[in-house]
């Protein structure tokens, strides 16, 4: 579908999908700003596999999360995506997340184990990578840890620092990027407990804090993050599935709440989604209640830019669901859902 040429207004939400299992690629849609609510208007399948996305004013990038790996830049001032441009090869395998830091794009590259940098051109597409560092080990599930697996990337809270999330080598790292030059430097590596498998990565608002979601193991680990120092430190781990739970469980995205009362977990297996209270100083959290995920393998969540409604991004029943946060308890309550086949994002705009 095209777009019509003309800047749309008000909220907007761009979905990501797998077009290899009959996703429509990048689709877009209007946000009733009071309930919640998505209509989509459009979407283009010109790149295979737009899994994740980030966006930057008017221009929305996506991954190409391919064995050639890419990324890809779309126009979003229409009814529907328009790409911008050729994709761009970041010199690493299957690229599952990005994010924009210091005038670059990042992503991280799953199947290489590796995070890229690429600078971005005055009209907001990405350039050629200047940086590919490659992460090194292995973690003890051998069918999943045989090497590493960098599966999240991007900045801290103040804009010193990169962190990338490692699934195979059961490590967060922490890297300097250079915003002249685009070259990565690694500046340290923080250990979690092996066979956890930690997959993405949030902050406290008040930048104090770091949450770890583990995919090997349903857990989260809580982290102590100094940003003068660019360290990150393990404190505990807490569950995100009840006791007893028969499983297999795997988490995928964390989200906390604006004022940090509050951290949500998307639990694929369970289908659920995970409250958490957190602590007044951020340093601990604890499971108060868990809620269906309104369809199944939730892959993605995403609070839309109010933060009164979260989004379950479910890949395998193919649609989004949005919910009504109860602003006390942080509890989800199901307001609708819209189909999207394969639906692996959400981003707000």
């Amino acid at each position: 579908m095209g777009g019509t040429g003309a800047v749309r207004g008000g909220t907007r939400a761009y979905i990501g999908s797998f077009t290899s299992a009959g996703g429509r690629g990048v689709l877009a849609a209007d946000v009733d700003e009071e309930t919640g609510a998505l209509t989509v208007t459009g979407a283009s399948d010109a790149v295979a596999d737009p899994s994740f996305l980030a966006l930057a004013g008017t221009v929305l990038h996506a991954v190409s999360e391919t064995e050639a790996g890419a990324v890809a830049a779309f126009d979003v001032t229409g009814a529907a995506p328009r790409p911008l441009g050729a994709p761009v090869p970041v010199g690493g395998a299957a690229p599952t997340h990005l994010a924009l830091a210091a005038g670059h794009l990042l992503t991280a590259n799953y199947t290489s184990g590796s995070v890229t940098a690429l600078p971005l051109a005055e009209d907001g597409t990405a350039r050629p990578a200047t940086a590919v560092l490659e992460h090194k080990g292995h973690g003890p599930v051998a069918d999943r840890q045989r090497g590493p697996h960098a599966h999240q990337v991007l900045p801290d809270p103040s804009g010193r620092w990169v962190v990338s999330v490692d699934l195979g080598t059961d490590s967060v790292r922490i890297c300097a990027l250079d915003p002249d030059t685009g070259a990565l430097t690694l500046h340290g590596e923080t250990a979690l407990r092996p066979g956890t498998g930690p997959r993405h990565l949030a902050f406290h608002p008040a930048g104090t804090h770091a949450y770890v979601l583990n995919e090997l193991e349903p857990t989260l680990t809580v982290c102590r993050w100094d940003a003068a120092e660019g360290v990150l430190e393990p404190l505990g781990e807490t569950t995100v599935v009840p006791e007893g739970t028969a499983g297999p469980s795997y988490p995928s995205e964390v989200v906390v709440a604006p004022d940090g009362r509050f951290l949500w977990a998307a639990v694929r297996g369970d289908d659920t989604l995970a409250v958490l209270a957190l602590a007044p100083d951020g340093s601990r959290a604890e499971l108060v209640a868990t809620v269906p995920c309104g369809g199944r393998w939730p892959r993605d969540l995403t609070l839309d830019p109010s933060g009164r409604h979260l989004y379950a991004a479910n890949e395998r029943s193919g649609d989004v669901t949005w919910f009504t946060l109860d602003p006390d308890t942080g509890i989800p309550s199901r307001a609708g859902a819209v189909e999207a086949p394969a639906a692996s994002c959400v981003v707000f705009g």
